[in-house]
């Protein structure tokens, strides 16, 4: 695993062996309905791939590092089907849990985890010292759509990130996987990697922002982005 913390690794450095630009394109499980046989196989590859990344244990590890220093809601941007919310809700019960999804709310009341149905872009932050996860989130965004997060940074406190990590490595140990995917995967595999990050590139993007916050980068065998950001 190599890590470095922002300042120490020029741009340039970073997108070394890495696809030099990024490029977001339509996944084929966006346009298949919900209940469609592939897009319920890949769906379920998708989580057995998160969990052979470690995506959401190393989120869940993050949280706990830096427990005794967070306060606020914990808002995951992307929740999906809102398991990473439920682990994240059993470990912290002490924080409120707020799930963003364009897919309806898949909790009762029971569960104690709120959920805000609609396009994140689109959606006033939360006015509170959050505390935002994203797991394979933002790399669906474009530079612009990324730009229009900055109101959510602003408020934020801190920002933990697990994304693809986009460098021809990638995509060597995804055609590793191919012989046990479906078609729909094994091509959003790809695409996602493509419109992933490589270190430095988020700073970049977010320049005014970078002096309020301390930022630390990773990357991590075999295809992840991780960053955690914490305002200073």
């Amino acid at each position: 695993m190599s890590h470095c913390a922002f300042g120490k690794l020029s741009y340039v450095d970073s997108v070394q062996n890495s696809v030099l630009h990024r490029k977001v394109e339509p996944e084929l499980l966006d346009s298949l309905p919900p209940d469609d046989l592939r897009a319920v196989r890949s769906r379920r590859e998708l989580r057995w791939i998160n969990a052979l990344m470690g995506n959401e244990r190393w989120i869940l590890q993050q949280l706990k590092k830096h427990r005794p220093y967070l306060t606020g809601t914990i808002v995951e941007w992307g929740a999906g089907e809102g398991k990473l919310c439920q682990k994240i809700r059993r470990d912290f019960p002490q924080h409120e849990v707020t799930g963003v999804d364009f897919l309806s709310n898949p909790f009762t009341p029971q569960h104690q985890i709120s959920w805000r149905q609609g396009n994140l872009l689109q959606m006033d932050p939360h006015k509170d010292d959050s505390i935002v996860v994203a797991n394979l989130f933002l790399h669906h965004l474009t530079e612009e759509e990324l730009l229009s997060l900055k109101p959510w940074l602003i408020q934020a406190k801190w920002l933990i990130m697990s994304e693809p990590l986009r460098k021809k490595g990638s995509h060597f140990w995804g055609k590793l996987l191919h012989p046990v995917l479906h078609d729909v995967t094994r091509h959003d595999m790809h695409v996602s990697i493509d419109a992933g990050f490589v270190p430095g590139e988020l700073s970049k993007l977010w320049a005014e922002l970078h002096d309020s916050w301390l930022v630390e980068e990773w990357e991590q065998w075999p295809g992840a982005y991780r960053s955690v950001w914490r305002r200073k």
